[in-house]
């Protein structure tokens, strides 16, 4: 049983551009993308926020293909070709009253599905960014606490995670985690090759 309230934020608006393909759609284990990251969100979170910008017509029909329990929402950045940050800012306007986020990248769809439970496990009351590690090596996805989400919110749309984590209001808790797929990042069709 969830104690707290967990929001997914998926980032799936980028152009996809050093891939040539659209990465939300393209197929891993039979599903989308988008799909796959959808279901294993789904099974930890109370709603799904998906953040689209280019082709947001094409993700919401996928979706619509997904027989998914969990309950999705879209967020349209208008500002997407102003990057990343710009897309966490429009699903967090999204967020209402949760207790945390989890942020997750649109193509990482291989993290297994005990990941997120064990991830979201590690939630505690003394920190507000937990971020999953090997040895010195940070990965991701990112479980941001809701009283981080103002301090993101008004900063200027060039910055960035990096600027937010120097905030002296962030607490993080690095954990220790044993799962590689923490360092998935599908950006060119070679990458894309040595997905299994």
């Amino acid at each position: 049983m969830k104690t707290k309230k967990i929001y997914g934020i998926i980032i799936s608006a980028g152009l996809s551009g050093r891939m040539g393909k659209f990465k939300p759609l393209l197929s891993y284990r039979g599903k989308s993308f988008i799909q796959n990251i959808v279901l294993k969100l789904g099974e930890v979170c109370d709603k799904v926020i998906i953040v689209t910008g280019f082709k947001p017509e094409e993700i919401g029909a996928n979706i619509r293909q997904l027989n998914a329990a969990c309950n999705i929402e879209f967020a349209f950045n208008r500002d997407y070709k102003k990057g990343m940050f710009t897309s966490l800012q429009a699903g967090l306007r999204k967020t209402g009253s949760c207790d945390w986020i989890f942020y997750h990248f649109v193509d990482q769809p291989g993290l297994p599905g005990k990941f997120y439970t064990d991830f979201t496990g590690q939630i505690d009351e003394e920190h507000n960014w937990i971020q999953p590690k090997i040895k010195e090596q940070k990965g991701h996805p990112l479980l941001i606490k809701s009283d981080l989400c103002q301090i993101i919110l008004n900063a200027p749309l060039n910055s960035n995670l990096r600027a937010i984590s120097n905030d002296p209001k962030v607490n993080k808790k690095f954990w220790e985690c044993g799962y590689a797929e923490i360092f998935q990042d599908i950006d060119t069709e070679e990458d894309y090759s040595k997905l299994n």
